[in-house]
């Protein structure tokens, strides 16, 4: 993408976010073709052995188990015979889960072990050699810092490699030991994209969230100068995100002194954002409905021990964080409603903005084919410049 006037550089085409042909490419491509967050593990109860979830990944029903031993397997939720679910569910619907031994099709009762394979198929009259051709069709999974992937298509890295930032960056805050202490669930009415192209900027943060510039003055300083990498300061007697800045809750126990007092943030594409304080973890998943519809699960992760304490009260964090992201599915909607005006073609990227523009270095290679299309609608494309003066 070339940058016009004053550095500004031209973002993803209109059609990216509001057509739905161009979200069924993507979704093919990239949000089955990429290790894709379904939720934390213990909270679809995986972390148990002999349990199904039944998980929605954008229309795709699939089940992901934790067999005997607690190893963890998936694969789609259609029964090898006639192609019914095993476990109904509507595409979009939130998860499920349940104790199992086996899982047996409703239909004809064909069943299968928790690994997949297939067990019993009544009056099949199949051979025990044909069975391994009936398992059920796998679907890559794995696990990270407590964060259940899942991947639709063959995974060309191995999830390791795809979190390896965040494994660095976030090693000290032990996500995989926290818990989830409270959780919000919102239906935003704009493309995932734009949820996370507003998470991975601060140019926004001192029109939207005053409550947040006046706890991190960073962040109203219109995204310039700020170190992300090392944390980033809150004011004077702050150290976390809550609506005083402080807490009662003591700091997660493996910080580095300047994690102790700052807040760091990671997104993980294409669906996982994780925003880190000191006593907690505030993790996003974005779960995409349609080209126009995200739903987010809100989940915040404190040490296992704060969440046992009789006193045990989130709502400082909750009410902050609640504030927030209201604040930002309200712009982000505003966002998607005018992208979608005729007027609109693409928009432009201001230089502090630069970190969010990797959202398209990540996804344009992913799309094949088709990211050469979407980069020559605006190959070339010139920020407008203001008229020149007149000595008239």
């Amino acid at each position: 993408m070339t940058s016009g006037s004053g550095g500004l550089e031209a973002a993803l085409p209109r059609e990216m976010y509001v057509d739905p042909a161009t979200f069924a490419v993507e979704r093919d491509r990239v949000l089955y073709g990429e290790w894709f967050c379904v939720g934390r593990l213990s909270d679809l109860g995986l972390h148990e052995p002999r349990r199904v979830a039944v998980v929605d990944v954008v229309g795709e029903s699939v089940l992901v188990t934790s067999d005997e031993q607690g190893a963890l397997h998936a694969a789609y939720n259609v029964c090898r015979h006639r192609g019914s679910q095993l476990f109904m569910a509507e595409p979009g619907a939130e998860p499920t889960c349940a104790a199992a031994g086996s899982l047996r099709c409703p239909y004809h009762s064909w069943t299968y072990g928790l690994d997949g394979s297939l067990l019993r198929a009544p009056h099949a009259d199949l051979e025990e050699t044909d069975r391994p051709a009936f398992a059920l069709k796998p679907v890559a999974v794995d696990e990270w810092a407590g964060f259940v992937f899942v991947h639709l298509g063959t995974p060309a890295t191995t999830l390791a490699e795809a979190v390896a930032r965040p494994t660095l960056t976030l090693a000290n805050y032990a996500m995989g030991d926290l818990v989830s202490g409270l959780r919000f669930t919102y239906e935003v009415a704009a493309n995932y994209k734009v949820v996370a192209e507003n998470y991975n900027e601060c140019y926004h943060c001192g029109p939207v969230h005053p409550e947040l510039t006046r706890l991190v003055p960073a962040f109203g300083a219109g995204g310039t100068d700020i170190d992300w990498d090392n944390g980033v300061p809150h004011r004077e007697g702050a150290w976390t995100f809550t609506m005083t800045g402080t807490t009662t809750r003591a700091p997660l126990p493996a910080l580095d002194e300047a994690e102790q007092t700052r807040h760091k943030g990671e997104l993980v594409h294409p669906n996982l954002m994780l925003s880190a304080s000191a006593d907690h973890v505030a993790a996003f998943v974005l779960l995409p409905q349609s080209v126009d519809r995200t739903r987010i699960e809100c989940l915040l992760l404190f040490h296992s021990s704060a969440v046992a304490d009789p006193g045990f009260d989130p709502s400082d964090a909750g009410d902050l964080w609640d504030l927030v992201n209201k604040q930002d599915w309200a712009i982000c909607e505003s966002v998607q409603r005018g992208m979608s005006s005729r007027s609109y073609t693409h928009g432009w990227f201001a230089p502090m903005e630069d970190d969010s523009a990797d959202i398209r270095r990540w996804l344009l290679p992913r799309l094949d084919g088709e990211a050469g299309g979407f980069e020559a609608q605006v190959q070339g494309a010139v920020a407008p410049r203001p008229p020149e003066s007149s000595d008239d």
